[in-house]
């Protein structure tokens, strides 16, 4: 399986793959495969054929296809076309993922009697959700902990931070997340 960053952004190369892949599948020569011909009428291809074919364009091209992909696909040019898309798809998703995403977390003790917080932006780095972690679990029992999220963050962002700090809610600390409410330049109107 090639690694997300070594498969290419081309398209021309991405189609050159999948051809290769079904021309081996199917002991056939690339120059067979042409947009239009149909797998299973033109090429004789089983439905055995199909799941392999598959399953070598997932190894070859590190992409998981859908469950009902083989069924909505009848001609090389739709598998080609559909496999480019889904690759293309990932990579998107693959290199959203790998960015920090920028917050602003405030960190409010519970049940004690001089109240104090801490609130700090930051990017969420591996090491500064660690950090926040560990601040709100000395903390202890009963302490807030909110993490505000651009206006702008992704439901995938939302849901990573999510993720993140999930543990701590079953050690009593309450945990908000939530995107920033607040419109852009709003502060700069007054």
């Amino acid at each position: 399986m090639l690694p997300a960053e070594t498969i290419t952004n081309d398209a021309a190369d991405l189609e050159a793959s999948i051809r290769t892949v079904v021309a081996d599948r199917l002991g056939l020569g690339v120059d067979d495969l042409r947009h239009e011909v149909s797998l299973v009428d033109d090429l004789a291809a089983d439905s055995l054929d199909l799941v392999e074919i598959a399953l070598a364009i997932e190894a070859n091209l590190g992409i998981v296809l859908p469950r009902n992909f083989l069924d909505e696909v009848r001609t090389c040019g739709e598998l080609i076309d559909a496999t480019v898309r889904l690759a293309k798809l990932r990579r998107r998703v693959d290199r959203g993922d790998d960015q920090p995403v920028a917050l602003r977390a405030r960190l409010t003790p519970g049940g004690d009697a001089r109240p104090w917080t801490i609130e700090r932006v930051v990017l969420l780095t591996p090491y500064a959700a660690e950090s926040l972690a560990e601040d709100a679990l000395r903390a202890g029992a009963g302490t807030r902990l909110e993490l505000r999220l651009a206006r702008r963050a992704s439901d995938g962002a939302v849901a990573k931070v999510l993720q993140q700090f999930s543990r701590l809610g079953e050690r009593g600390i309450a945990v908000e997340i939530r995107r920033d409410g607040r419109r852009p330049n709003e502060d700069d109107a007054a």
